[in-house]
């Protein structure tokens, strides 16, 4: 057992290992299988490619270390859809594919009973999970349905969040996110991706409203 470690926090994380977090310099240096990087004309960035038949990159452009990089064939992280065809393409993507989000992990600090982030970044990660693993997929699937009560007739925004799945890996990987003390546990940015369904229907009132704004989160236990 690694050291700081509980027996609860091992346990929390039996169904991490469909989770792989990779710092993004490493990502780089050495990007997964279905990925390659190539590097932009004078030194100015890079452009990552990605096979998207078993890869669903939700990863917007981003600088780092004053180098751009560019993710083609990402959906980046707001996902927009018009009709039934594409909701249902997009489903069955997130429920057979490794989804790949960019997150940023910063020091947090205190403020009215709140844990809010400070300063800047510690750490920027590529964080990708295995949509089609029977535990994550069931959570995919219940959240999904839900939240989404009919495609058709109603537009809608759902985020999908990856913070109890962070925290519980933070927990016993804080050595890779800062050689120094922090206070409590690192606060997570960029941690979800938002599926946005825009219907045609004229009487739309709930999103008038803004009512239509939904929200769930991938657990590990």
């Amino acid at each position: 057992m690694r050291r700081g470690a509980t027996p609860g926090q091992i346990r929390k994380l039996s169904h991490s290992i469909t989770m792989r977090v990779i710092e993004v310099e490493e990502f780089l240096r050495n990007p997964p299988a279905g990925f390659t990087v190539e590097t932009l004309p004078s030194a100015s960035g890079y452009r990552v490619n990605s096979d998207p038949e078993s890869s669903l990159v939700l990863i917007d452009d981003m600088n780092s270390n004053r180098q751009g990089i560019v993710f083609q064939k990402s959906m980046g992280s707001k996902v927009k859809m018009h009709n039934l065809f594409e909701y249902t393409s997009m489903r069955n993507s997130l429920l057979s594919k490794r989804i790949y989000l960019l997150v940023s992990a910063y020091e947090g600090t205190k403020k009215k009973k709140k844990v809010k982030a400070r300063g800047p970044v510690l750490k920027q990660f590529v964080v990708s999970i295995d949509g089609s693993d029977p535990f994550i997929k069931w959570q995919l699937e219940k959240g999904l349905d839900k939240t989404i009560s009919s495609v058709n007739g109603e537009s809608y925004r759902v985020e999908i969040d990856f913070t109890d799945l962070l925290e519980s890996w933070a927990a016993i990987n804080i050595h890779r996110i800062t050689d120094r003390q922090i206070q409590g546990t690192p606060v997570w940015k960029d941690n979800s991706f938002t599926l946005k369904y825009y219907s045609d229907a004229f009487f739309d009132f709930p999103h008038w409203f803004g009512l239509s704004k939904r929200k769930f989160s991938l657990k590990v236990t």
